[in-house]
């Protein structure tokens, strides 16, 4: 399993994700789940994906192979707009499920591969998608300025309380990464590293970016405060009254 988010705001965007892959209690391993494609002073895209590790590796390979070639087609390179990119993220999606689709049917799993998808290009506001199994989409707005994948609703309360489009960079990114350490908590499927990107709106380059490996000093830090943080809170609650 997984977990990724991503978060757009005002001042910029926030992605994370994390490492762990498991085919079973006794066969975990750790893969990047997060891509880029920058070209700095033009375009910066970040793909968080989830599902299938096969499936999503074909994806993005497909999508790198069709931007490396010169045969006149739209590319994640020439896109004009992110929902173009969106639309041919979505070809490659269900080129992969055509290819794979019919030889996964009756496994456990199936084909399972979708994405979270944001960015800017020149020109053009950040956006935020995500890209579901079938191939459709879904943009994020003010209303619901952040989308998830994976094991959301460990990490989604604290999202909830917290985010809200005009909060600053540092002080989403510190959310997101309390998301993470409430979703390892309580689920297993999902561990370190964390990757993780704040993007600055209208930069076009990607100046912070940062890996989260077993035994960060920071990580521990602001897992051990915001245990103690909430103990606390609770403490002065009021008390029930029969």
């Amino acid at each position: 399993m997984t977990y990724c988010v991503a978060v757009l705001l005002e001042s910029g965007m926030v992605f994370a994700s994390d490492s762990r892959t498991n085919a079973g209690v006794d066969d975990f391993a750790s893969f990047c789940k997060m891509t880029v494609f920058e070209r700095t002073g033009d375009r910066v895209l970040v793909l968080l994906s989830s599902g299938s590790l096969a499936g999503t590796q074909a994806v993005i390979s497909l999508l790198g192979q069709r931007a490396d070639a010169d045969d006149g087609e739209p590319t994640i390179w020439t896109a004009r707009t992110m929902f173009d990119v969106m639309v041919l993220v979505s070809d490659a999606v269900r080129a992969i499920e055509q290819r794979d689709g019919p030889y996964l049917k009756g496994t456990a799993g199936g084909f399972n591969a979708s994405f979270l998808v944001g960015g800017q290009i020149k020109g053009e506001v950040c956006r935020l998608f995500r890209m579901y199994a079938e191939g459709n989409f879904i943009e994020a707005s003010d209303d619901t300025p952040y989308l998830q994948t994976g094991e959301a609703k460990y990490g989604k309360p604290i999202i909830d309380r917290v985010i809200h489009p005009d909060i600053p960079l540092a002080e989403a990114a510190k959310c997101v990464l309390v998301s993470f350490d409430s979703t390892m908590r309580s689920n297993l499927s999902v561990g370190m590293p964390i990757d993780l990107i704040v993007y600055e709106r209208d930069s076009l380059a990607i100046t912070h970016r940062r890996r989260f490996g077993e035994g960060d000093d920071y990580f521990r830090q602001l897992s051990e405060e915001w245990s103690v943080g909430v103990r606390n809170v609770f403490r002065e609650l009021p008390d029930l009254l029969w």
